[in-house]
């Protein structure tokens, strides 16, 4: 494991498929363009960066999240659509409730693998989570490296999906709730979402790698439905093999970026007797190609 310095900050990466940390640096206070620019670099090398023992109000939080690019504003929960509202692009995550209500959407659920909102056209580039509240056991989150994971598909698995597309499902959330206002799917080749290709180019490094969204409801189209869902049964179950992933075990404090175009994400369960209450911001992306 290497350590690599500019204007005083570290960075150390996990020794995994990906992740590194950022240490020696303020986020309330980060002015240096230099030390930035070895952020966005080392955001690209390690596709997941993490930021401990952050102490940020919500206006540096989201100071913060603008250097990745403009924000968009939150997604729409299966429980509403908690937000800070005096930042509308701040979204709650969190299992708490008050005066009978959720303050914060996903609860205390196993999250499945999935690409942040993945069934929207234009999905985010990046997510950004600010931990405030994190309960002693559980809730941590896997990330896998898609770049790693298209670079080891078996030839002809590689070869089979060339040029082949994906619908990602609007209907489900990760943890699989049916969001407001939709009906529950029965036949995947029907289902509402996004169609994107299953391999991608990223915009900014210019590399291959698999775009996946959330296994459930996925489809192929043109495929007959149960070769559909072999074949994204055999992607997903070579994408989360563990020499593709790195574990992010939570602390109060912690702040965590990642890049949605070239990574998955899942979260583990917790105990909804323990609290847990995470801000999260989204930068605006591009049509995936």
């Amino acid at each position: 494991m290497t350590t690599a310095v500019m204007d005083e900050i570290h960075v150390i990466p996990s020794g995994k498929a990906l992740g590194a940390d950022i240490e020696n640096v303020d986020l309330s206070n980060l002015e240096s363009d230099q030390a930035i620019k070895k952020i966005m670099s080392s955001w690209h090398e390690h596709l997941v960066l993490r930021f401990r023992a952050q102490n940020l109000t919500d206006g540096e939080y989201v100071k913060f999240g603008r250097l990745f690019g403009e924000l968009d504003l939150p997604f729409t929960s299966a429980r509403g659509n908690p937000r800070r509202p005096e930042y509308p692009e701040m979204a709650v995550m969190s299992n708490i409730v008050e005066n009978g209500k959720p303050i914060g959407g996903l609860g205390n659920f196993e999250a499945a693998w999935h690409t942040d909102m993945s069934y929207m056209d234009v999905p985010p580039s990046a997510s950004i989570l600010y931990a405030i509240e994190i309960p002693p056991v559980g809730g941590n989150t896997w990330f896998a490296n898609m770049y790693a994971a298209y670079e080891a598909l078996p030839n002809g698995l590689k070869q089979k999906i060339e040029g082949l597309t994906c619908k990602h499902d609007y209907s489900y959330n990760s943890t699989g709730e049916l969001r407001k206002g939709f009906s529950e799917v029965t036949d995947p080749r029907t289902s509402p979402g996004a169609v994107h290709p299953i391999v991608c180019t990223h915009p900014e490094t210019k590399k291959k790698c698999l775009f996946l969204g959330r296994r459930l409801n996925g489809y192929i189209p043109g495929m007959e439905l149960a070769e559909s869902e072999a074949l994204l049964d055999d992607l997903w179950a070579h994408c989360t093999k563990p020499e593709f992933t790195w574990t992010q075990n939570w602390k109060v404090g912690d702040v965590i970026v990642w890049d949605n175009r070239c990574t998955i994400h899942y979260r583990e369960s917790f105990d909804n007797n323990t609290r847990r209450l995470l801000n999260r911001l989204q930068v605006k992306g591009a049509k995936p190609y």
